[in-house]
């Protein structure tokens, strides 16, 4: 969708006094607070349109270059997030009812950062998202279990709480990028202002400086460290189930929430079974004169209980018995699937005297019918 002119979006002509643009922001994050409308959709467009406006038109750089090239300016020489930097909204609704958390975590959830409303200048990020790969045997998934995991990650540092400096001291805004975490410079060309924007040498990015580093964490904020979980797998779990562990993943960086850990579960191949969802497939050998006069086998169910099951006359190779509810259990307690018994006759490879005499008179028996 066209972007609208950023004049438009927040009501003013192209000759507005900062002070104006201020002015005519404030009443419209007002009126277009999400929480305080209805239609919380229409609203957040709208909250993020007038930012996007007032973060270009407030600047002086900017907005030179957007009077100039218009919205192709903006988009060549800067990323959505870049046109927010170094705009400071906290003294714009500083003393509103909604008090600063309110606009912050608006901000937060919008464009990713808190624009300036909790004071720090680094950005706040989440930690990284972690997996672990588990292998858990059919008898595990029928019943589910508890065990112990040992996760490697990044955590909070304990004695700094995160910030990276000394205990007793604080880091300070980066004197060279104020605060930013970049350095912008622009010169004027035969084809307009050219703006190079780049990664601040002295703070690495982070808008912050440490003078006395923490000496357990060597200024990161972060220490690794192998953190033993308890994990509870549920009853029926298959092959690519995945248990969300959440903030169990990699600490944040400035104090941001942590990752999560995601468990993927793989099934180990069982000696018996075969499984198909919350059905189970099972091979089971007899002999011909059992397959011919039926007969009662014996199987071991997964559950380990053994029962009796009747094979009946008549039965021919590759037939299928269906057992019902002895298969695996559904998810979150959704019954139980069924047995599959394939019946499979087979020969002997050797046959007594007395044997072979009597299949050749079955034979003959067989011939005469």
């Amino acid at each position: 969708m066209q972007k609208r002119d950023y004049y438009e979006v927040l009501g003013l002509d192209r000759n507005a006094t900062k002070d104006e643009i201020k002015k005519a922001y404030r009443k419209l994050a007002l009126k277009y607070h999400p929480d305080k409308n209805p239609d919380k959709k229409v609203a957040e467009e709208k909250f993020k349109e007038i930012s996007e406006a007032y973060a270009v038109l407030y600047d002086d750089d900017k907005r030179r270059l957007y009077d100039q090239y218009g919205h192709i300016g903006i988009d060549q020489q800067y990323t959505s997030e870049d046109i927010f930097r170094g705009t400071d909204f906290s003294d714009i609704f500083r003393g509103m009812d909604f008090g600063f958390s309110g606009f912050d975590d608006i901000f937060e959830r919008f464009f990713g950062h808190s624009m300036g409303f909790d004071r720090r200048t680094s950005r706040v990020r989440r930690g990284a998202d972690l997996r672990y790969d588990l292998e858990i045997s059919l008898e595990d998934a029928y019943n589910g279990i508890e065990t112990d995991i040992e996760i490697p990650r990044t955590e909070r540092c304990d004695v700094c709480d995160g910030s990276g400096a000394k205990p007793g001291t604080n880091p300070r805004k980066c004197p060279q990028c104020n605060g930013t975490g970049q350095i912008n410079r622009s010169q004027r060309t035969a084809f307009g202002i050219f703006t190079q924007i780049s990664t601040c040498n002295r703070c690495n990015g982070k808008g912050t400086f440490i003078d006395e580093r923490c000496s357990n964490c060597n200024g990161r904020g972060t220490v690794q460290r192998v953190r033993s979980l308890e994990l509870k797998i549920p009853k029926g779990v298959d092959e690519g189930s995945q248990l969300r562990l959440s903030g169990e993943g990699e600490a944040g960086s400035n104090n941001g929430d942590n990752g999560d850990l995601y468990v993927f579960i793989h099934m180990k191949e069982h000696p018996r079974f075969t499984r198909r969802g919350t059905d189970l497939l099972m091979t089971k050998e007899i002999h011909f004169p059992e397959a011919a006069l039926g007969t009662k086998i014996e199987i071991q169910n997964i559950n380990g209980e053994v029962e009796k099951i009747k094979i009946p006359e008549g039965t021919q190779n590759g037939d299928v018995l269906k057992i019902r509810g002895r298969g695996m259990p559904g998810l979150h307690g959704r019954g139980y699937g069924d047995l599959y018994l394939e019946i499979r006759v087979v020969s002997p490879k050797r046959l007594s005297r007395r044997a072979r005499e009597l299949l050749e008179e079955l034979d003959q028996e067989f011939k005469n019918q």
